[in-house]
């Protein structure tokens, strides 16, 4: 479709101010992470680096970092086996109940984080008496990283045929010969990208880990906000969080280029026919 001179101009305006809304704060951010007073004012009066080596040198940086990769590595090991569990049994069997127990599966990722924080916190220490640490914060991150596994494993399965998995089992193998060498390659990129933006969600996770981590515990993102409010670490704060973008952007820059590559080998195979068209793979990410 061709649009005209004034189309496109005034599309670009809206792209333009869209990614200003997204961006400009963050851009904001990293101008006060090289600000050289430990005052904000705008502009900044000189630019530095110093506040770069004090933040990675900072123990409490190390100890809340180690914490956020802890957790998040847990909770994706736990999101990719249970959304991967999940999905297959919704996409690939026909039983009573199943798009209720799709919906109940995604339904994490839209409740408040403060509910499922209290929710996580009330059941852990009154119900089950299991005191807070860094396993109620695994399992309140896992509850929302599965709906992300989950969505992307389901998209994969609705869009790969069940044939080669039928032939499989006419062929004499067993249930879990044809996961592995049949369905599992199919869904490799799948997981992987799901994996990458599980993790990627857990690691800046702030709300949820406020209402379920321990005493004397911090992630990377609680650490920012309990030392936000003091002026002389401000600086510091402001690196960090800039470190911690350039984190996050790594994890969710691999599952796009994954689900892009995976999308354009489909295209060029010409995808699978279903109802006179052509069906592409459509990850969905809430």
């Amino acid at each position: 479709m061709r649009l005209s001179r004034r189309s496109t101009l005034l599309l670009r305006l809206a792209i333009g101010v869209g990614l200003a809304f997204i961006y400009v704060p963050l851009i904001v951010i990293a101008i006060y992470a090289f600000n050289a007073s430990n005052i904000l004012e705008w502009p900044p009066p000189g630019l530095t680096l110093d506040w770069f080596p004090k933040a990675i040198e900072s123990p409490s940086v190390h100890e809340a970092l180690l914490t956020s990769l802890k957790a998040g590595l847990a909770a994706t090991a736990i999101a990719i086996m249970l959304g991967t569990l999940a999905s297959l049994a919704v996409a690939r069997y026909r039983f009573f109940g199943r798009e209720t127990i799709s919906f109940l599966v995604i339904l994490p990722i839209a409740l408040p984080g403060i509910v499922t924080g209290v929710a996580i916190s009330n059941t852990f220490t009154q119900v089950l008496g299991v005191p807070l640490g860094l396993l109620t914060v695994i399992v309140g991150h896992a509850t929302f990283c599965i709906v992300v596994v989950y969505n992307n494993v389901v998209a994969r399965l609705r869009r790969v045929s069940t044939s080669f998995e039928e032939a499989s089992a006419d062929l004499g193998a067993h249930t879990w010969q044809t996961f592995r060498f049949v369905t599992l390659p199919s869904l490799r990129t799948a997981l992987a990208a799901g994996g990458l933006l599980a993790f990627a969600l857990s690691f800046d996770e702030i709300i949820v880990t406020t209402f379920t981590i321990g005493a004397g515990e911090e992630t990377l993102p609680i650490w920012i906000f309990s030392r936000l409010f003091r002026p002389n670490e401000l600086p510091i704060v402001n690196a960090v969080a800039v470190l911690v973008v350039l984190i996050s952007i790594v994890p969710v820059y691999l599952a796009h280029r994954l689900t892009r590559e995976e999308g354009g080998v489909a295209a060029a195979r010409g995808g699978r026919i279903e109802g006179g068209g052509v069906e592409t793979e459509a990850t969905a990410v809430p």
